[in-house]
């Protein structure tokens, strides 16, 4: 209802706009649209309840411009406050959108449109405008491009046709990609111009198919650009494009799918007709496919057993499970086995079978394919041959008596071992044992007898050995054993007297007790001979010199080695007293500093004295036999504890003799529980570990680099510096020294005899003494004996000095009466 001016009076008027601004009230409402009022005068702002419920603000609270500039995001506050300034200057209607955070914390896209009330006199009196809450919209443009974007970019061929003439009125990249045209080019054509094929009774066909169904699926051939073809799997629907009935087609290229189809059809066919049994499943194992190879070797018809599980065939006998063998194939692994199968009438048959896992188009298991070999008569023959051919090959290589190796198994053995032996740069002994007064026993109580004493010897003999080592019978009373990577002579000395020794217990035959006892005799590889007739010859030649020196006992092919063997058991045997009984003592041999004439350290070196004897044992006597055997660990540990308490001791008394250090060999280093030991040692003692350090060879720590790493890390971990002795013998490598923890070089005296005349002594220690500066390692030059010597080492800037020059290796009373003459 419209207010008349000239006849209208106020009252009538106001009604009418009271009517008015309720029409527009529930407008707002009905559009979703927030009116807003700002009076510029008093800033006062009227909001519509829309305008509440778009921004989540209670009624109660205070409205005004800054509460609406509050719900914007921060980044629209000042553009806000820039456009309404400029609409007031300029009188223009403005229109803007943004983002706000409602009270709950929601985040909307607004639209605002505003202008400005101006008085008569052009002064702004107000603001006026609407909000809409327009995140709806956006969020469906947003989609709506998206989903334009997909269609455009789709790998598929997009086409709209027009329904009536089948020109093309919309083409997307797919389509341009496939047939090689351009764009402008595809909309300038028809349907016709693609599908060479298509035919006019064709096209009526679908467009009625189409009509009744709404949507059709329909194969066909396209032509590109360039004249070749491919077969295509066409979508079909209708719809309106551009206010015109259309028809929607979304084409796939399935030129693989077509190839794979006739390739998978050539397959079936000679899968079908193929003699040998092809298996499909599905992943449950439930037979999906059972060719005519099936049928033949199983008994069962397609129809009876496609449907039901391949456990139905599949044996118990079987080691692996049908469960595990799928499990293989699950994680990877195409099974090849031989599997006991079942028929229908119950017999078991052994197959080669290979089972393979099928997938589909995303590499998912769906099923499994077996291809099955009945082997059961080959299996029978093949496992009769070899058991005669193993008879037969026993027999040929075996002596019927005693079942040992024979002549022509042991000389394979024999040369086997020495190209091994070869390989390995490793030892082995031959032995030849020969039965004292065999033949008497043969002679007197008749073959059977002496046959039963042969076979009771071989097998106290074999008992004695190893499973690598061989043990023979070339005939008669003769035997022969190999005794393979000895680490000495005197190994095949123990096991020699191991067999004397078996031999002495009466052997009972027939009711009988018969003594008998060997001669044997020792041939050792390389150090005798290193051609196999040799070593046999050596070990036959040592036999009969044992039966010369009375029987019952063994000899080596070399005097020399039979004495040294005897010598090494006396001596392993009194080292083991040693040990037990304390015999060992500790020299100490000072480092001193020539420059300062000061004690800076000591070496401490073993001596076994044993007990009732005045003589000294070097250590090169002993230690050697030490490391074979492995007694050294306990020989390192005594002296390593003698040596520490004397060092406390000496610091406890006021005295200072610098660093004590100990060698350690390698194997006591590679002991598992050294570091444990050792760290339990310094606790015991409470010797400062500073005032310790360890020296290892520079050749035992290049027989295994990295576990030396390993090893000298874990010690220096425990405050004991390290230091390698003997430097410039071993071949060290400078990377694996960069790595290595250590404090300290020491010269060896191989270096230090030669100079100051022997040119090469005298390079090589000067690069020696080069090297440490480089590393900043300390140096220490052992073996010093003469004035020249010492002036050469200090004047080339080695000032540490160990030898027979100041002070010889000395137990702790010497030594301590050297400490007046050294400051220590």
């Amino acid at each position: 209802m419209s207010i008349d001016v000239s006849s209208d009076d106020l009252h009538t008027a106001i009604h009418k706009l009271k009517a008015r601004e309720e029409v527009l009230r529930e407008f707002s409402t009905l559009s979703g649209l927030g009116s807003w009022e700002i009076d510029l005068a008093t800033m006062t702002t009227v909001w519509s309840d829309n305008l509440y419920e778009i921004y989540g603000v209670a009624k109660d609270e205070t409205i005004n411009f800054e509460l609406f500039l509050s719900l914007l995001l921060p980044q629209y506050r000042e553009k806000v406050k820039e456009t309404v300034q400029r609409a007031i200057k300029t009188h223009e209607l403005f229109s803007f959108r943004a983002q706000a955070e409602r009270r709950d914390g929601t985040v909307i896209e607004i639209l605002i449109n505003g202008k400005t009330l101006f008085d008569a006199d052009g002064n702004p009196l107000k603001l006026l405008g609407s909000t809409q809450d327009i995140t709806a919209i956006t969020e469906l443009q947003q989609e709506t491009k998206e989903l334009l974007d997909l269609v455009e970019h789709s790998s598929n061929e997009i086409y709209i046709v027009d329904a009536q003439t089948l020109d093309f009125l919309y083409v997307n990249q797919g389509a341009v990609k496939a047939l090689g045209y351009s764009k402008q080019q595809l909309l300038a054509m028809n349907v016709r111009d693609i599908n060479p094929y298509l035919k006019e009774e064709d096209i009526e066909q679908l467009a009625t198919l189409l009509e009744a169904n709404g949507i059709l699926l329909n194969k066909t051939i396209h032509l590109r650009q360039d004249g070749s073809l491919y077969p295509v799997q066409a979508y079909l629907h209708q719809g309106r494009f551009q206010g015109k009935d259309a028809y929607v087609l979304f084409d796939t290229d399935i030129s693989e799918i077509v190839e794979l189809e006739s390739k998978y059809e050539r397959q079936a066919k000679v899968l079908e007709n193929i003699h040998d049994a092809v298996i499909t499943t599905d992943i449950c194992g439930d037979i999906s496919s059972w060719n005519k190879g099936s049928e033949k070797l199983f008994g069962y018809s397609q129809e009876e057993i496609v449907g039901k599980n391949i456990s139905l065939i599949f044996s118990d006998k079987n080691d692996m499970s049908l469960y595990e063998c799928f499990e293989n194939i699950n994680n990877g692994t195409n099974l090849n086995a031989e599997i006991y199968l079942l028929k229908k009438d119950g017999t078991e048959v052994i197959c080669d079978v290979s089972l393979s896992a099928s997938k589909d188009d995303f590499n998912n298991i769906n099923g499994y394919i077996g291809y099955i070999q009945d082997i059961t008569k080959e299996k029978k023959t093949q496992k009769l041959l070899e058991i005669q051919t193993e008879k037969l090959r026993h027999q040929a290589h075996h002596d019927t008596l005693t079942n040992l190796p024979n002549r022509v198994l042991f000389q394979d053995r024999l040369e086997q071992t020495i190209v091994a032996s070869k390989r390995h740069n490793a030892r082995f002994a031959l032995l030849f044992l020969d039965l004292d007064q065999f033949k008497h026993i043969n002679d007197t109580l008749g073959h059977h007898v002496g046959d039963d004493v042969l076979v009771a010897v071989a097998k106290r003999i074999q008992d004695l050995i190893r499973e690598e080592d061989t043990l023979s019978r070339l005939g008669g009373d003769e035997f022969t054993l190999i005794l393979k990577n000895i680490k000495s002579a005197q190994d095949a000395a123990v096991v020699s007297q191991k067999i004397i020794d078996a031999l002495k217990d009466p052997i009972v035959v027939q009711g009988m007790e018969l003594y008998i006892s060997s001669s044997i005799g020792i041939a050792i590889y390389p150090d005798d001979a290193q051609i196999a007739n040799n070593l046999v010859k050596f070990a036959d030649a040592a036999m009969y010199r044992a039966k010369e020196e009375g029987r019952n006992n063994y000899q080596f092919y070399t005097a020399d080695m039979t004495e040294s063997a005897f010598e090494r058991v006396i001596l392993e045997q009194s080292l083991r007293i040693a040990i037990k009984e304390d015999e060992f003592i500790v020299y100490y041999h000072p480092q001193i500093d020539a420059k300062n004439h000061t004690i800076v350290g000591m070496e401490a070196l073993v001596r076994w004295q044993q007990r009732g004897e005045d003589d000294l044992i070097p250590p090169n006597k002993f230690i050697p036999l030490a490391e074979e055997t492995g007694l050294i660990y306990h020989i390192d540990m005594i002296v390593l504890k003698k040596a520490m308490l004397q060092f406390q001791k000496w610091y406890e008394q006021g005295h200072n003799p610098g660093r004590l250090s100990v060698n350690v060999s390698v194997k006591t280093l590679d002991k598992p529980n050294f570091i444990q030991d050792l760290s339990s040692l310094l606790h015991e003692i409470d010797l400062d570990p500073q005032h310790l350090m360890l020296e290892i060879t520079e050749g035992h720590i290049m027989k295994n680099p990295q576990n030396s790493i390993k090893k000298l890390h874990q010690i220096n971990a425990l405050g004991i510096s390290i230091a390698v002795d003997d430097f410039g013998t071993g071949y060290s490598s400078l990377a694996y020294l960069k790595k290595l923890p250590i404090k300290e070089l020491k010269i060896d005296r191989a270096f230090i005899e030669g100079l100051p005349e022997d040119e090469e002594d005298v390079a090589i220690s000067r690069i020696i003494i080069s090297l440490a500066e480089v590393l900043q390692l300390e140096l220490v030059a052992e073996g010093v004996e003469t004035k020249k010597q010492k002036e050469f080492i200090l004047t080339n800037g080695c000032r540490i000095i160990q030898g027979f020059y100041y002070i010889a290796p000395s137990q702790a009373d010497i030594i301590e009466q050297h400490f007046k003459e050294f400051q220590t």
